[in-house]
């Protein structure tokens, strides 16, 4: 079994001590011819040296810049954001020019697993106080790669539902019904369910409606039936809606007769066909003998004599 050592700042202060002292010596016993000879032969190897690392380095940007382009000709292909684009080139670039420079180093005859050894150490380091927000970078990537929403589509997410006003590469900002600006990082939002009510064209539109006991449920559903028939937006099979209107009795419950109705409508058209078929029941039910019920409370007054 080998067993590391590492060398004591003593150790290396005499080393260096005990190779200034032969240098020393060697100068001291040498004729200037023998050493002019010598930093000729230095400097040509240095300049040697000098040369194939600009060399390398020239190649190595060159191909790092090819590569940059074909990545960017990738992106372009499956139309991803151009923020997404520019940011996985920089990253790219980054990440390579810093390979380049090292094995650039190297060639000089510079030892670079320090280097090497300082970069990885730091860059871990940085990796683990920024844990969160690297979390949120790939959250971002993921988001604008695959592209569950965009802007200008309503979603629900994390508990919130709104507008999506902003996608950027750490969170997404969402916008209410109540015009309220909802931030959630995009780590989570990426980890999470996402509903897209955008996504499809037709959006269907459920109701559900409590009549009194001792109503008339084929008047209910007649009623009901003719507010969808009059309102033009609402679409049924002949307009490629995946089923037509529907009405029924849904539950018999404690205090009330529930009916259901369903219609599929356009997603532009939703919370305005919601809305106004709300008002338009409320009134017309009422107006034909079918009343909504409401909470009673019955007392019985026992009297003693």
């Amino acid at each position: 079994m080998k067993i590391l050592t590492t060398a004591a700042p003593a150790d290396t202060l005499t080393k260096v001590q005990v190779e200034l002292a032969a240098i020393a010596e060697k100068i001291s016993t040498s004729s200037t011819e023998d050493i002019i000879n010598e930093l000729l032969d230095k400097l040509v190897s240095f300049g040697l040296k000098l040369l194939a690392a600009f060399l390398i380095y020239l190649i190595g940007a060159w191909i790092i810049r090819k590569i940059k382009g074909i990545i960017a000709k990738i992106f372009e292909k499956k139309k991803t954001d151009a923020a997404i684009s520019s940011f996985i080139q920089s990253i790219t670039s980054i990440a390579f020019t810093v390979v380049l420079i090292i094995i650039t180093i190297g060639a000089l005859g510079i030892d670079t697993t320090s280097i090497a050894a300082l970069l990885a150490g730091g860059g871990m380091a940085i990796g683990m106080a920024l844990n969160g927000t690297v979390q949120n970078f790939a959250g971002g990537i993921m988001i604008m790669i695959f592209r569950p929403f965009k802007s200008g589509d309503y979603i629900q997410a994390q508990g919130y539902e709104g507008t999506v006003s902003e996608v950027s590469i750490v969170s997404t900002k969402l916008t209410t019904v109540d015009n309220k600006c909802i931030i959630i990082p995009n780590g989570i939002l990426s980890n999470g369910t996402i509903n897209n009510f955008s996504h499809n064209t037709l959006r269907r539109a459920d109701w559900v409606i409590d009549v009194e006991y001792g109503s008339s449920a084929e008047l209910t559903k007649e009623l009901l039936l003719k507010l969808i028939s009059e309102d033009s937006r609402i679409l049924s099979i002949s307009d490629n809606a995946p089923a037509d209107p529907f009405v029924a009795l849904s539950e018999l419950s404690s205090s009330s007769v529930k009916f259901i109705m369903r219609a599929w409508v356009r997603s532009t058209d939703y919370w305005s066909v919601l809305f106004e078929m709300n008002e338009k029941i409320y009134k017309v039910l009422p107006e034909n003998g079918i009343m909504f019920p409401y909470q009673k409370l019955d007392v019985n007054i026992i009297r003693q004599s």
